[in-house]
C-alpha cells in the first residue's frame, strides 16, 4: 500500500488553524481521500489529559522544561497510536500542531533553546516527518485580539507576556527558513474563506506530485 501523507498547520494564537483544518479535511474529503485529523498536545486518550494539564491555568508553576517533556510524552503516543499507523495505511493525516509548536513555543517563546526542544522530540517523533507544514502567520498583536474575542474561558497560555508570543512568532519564521522544502507560509490576515482557496490550492498541487511518485 503507498504511504499517505501528512500535513501539519502551525501558527501563533488566533492565526485560524482549527478553522482551516476543518475546511481543508472538508475538502479533501469530497475529493474521495481518507483522512486523520488530529491535534497537539492532545489525539489520544493519555495525549488529551497531558492537554489538561499544560492548559489548565491553575498551574502557573509549570516549569519550561517540564512543559517541554509533557508534549513529547504526548507526542510519542499521538505518533505510536494515531499518526504512524494512519500515513502507513495510506490515509492523509491532518494535524493542529506537531513538533514545530515544541520548537517555536518552549524552544524560542521559553528560551529553552530550538536545539534542546529538537533532540528532546526526535525519540518521541520516531521519524514522522510532516510532508507539508502550513504556517498561518498573523501579527502577534491581531492573533491575540482575535483569540480573546473568541475564547469564554482563560487557559495558561492566555497568561502569557506579549513578549512572549514575539519570540514564538520569531521562531516560526525561522523555521519557515530552516525547512523552505516542506514549510509554506500563508498570510492568515485574509479572509477565513481567502485563506482557505489558498490553502487547497497548495495541498492539491502537493498531493497531486506525491501520488504521481
Amino acid at each position: 500500500m503507498k504511504r499517505g501523507f501528512f500535513i501539519t498547520f502551525e501558527g501563533g494564537e488566533g492565526s485560524g488553524k482549527s478553522i482551516q483544518v476543518e475546511i481543508l479535511a472538508s475538502h479533501l474529503h469530497e475529493e474521495g481521500h481518507a483522512v486523520v485529523i488530529t491535534r497537539e498536545p492532545g489525539g489520544t486518550r493519555v495525549g488529551e489529559q497531558i492537554r489538561t494539564i499544560t492548559h489548565d491555568p491553575e498551574n502557573v508553576d509549570l516549569e519550561a522544561i517540564t512543559e517541554a517533556y509533557l508534549m513529547a510524552a504526548s507526542r510519542a503516543q499521538h505518533v505510536a497510536q494515531i499518526i504512524e499507523p494512519s500515513i502507513e495505511s495510506g490515509k492523509i493525516v491532518v494535524c493542529d500542531r506537531y513538533v514545530d509548536s515544541s520548537i517555536a513555543y518552549q524552544g524560542f517563546g521559553r528560551r529553552l533553546g530550538a536545539e534542546t526542544i529538537e533532540k528532546l522530540n526526535a525519540l518521541a517523533m520516531n521519524g514522522a516527518i510532516p510532508d507539508l507544514t502550513i504556517l498561518l502567520d498573523v501579527p502577534v498583536g491581531i492573533g491575540l485580539e482575535r483569540r480573546l474575542k473568541s475564547r469564554k474561558q482563560k487557559d495558561r497560555l492566555d497568561l502569557q507576556e506579549k513578549s512572549f508570543y514575539e519570540r514564538v512568532s520569531d521562531g516560526y519564521r525561522q523555521l519557515a527558513k530552516k525547512y523552505p522544502n516542506r514549510y509554506v507560509v500563508v498570510d492568515a490576515t485574509k479572509s477565513i474563506e481567502a485563506v482557505a482557496r489558498e490553502i487547497w490550492n497548495i495541498v492539491k498541487a502537493k498531493i497531486n506530485h506525491h501520488d504521481k511518485k
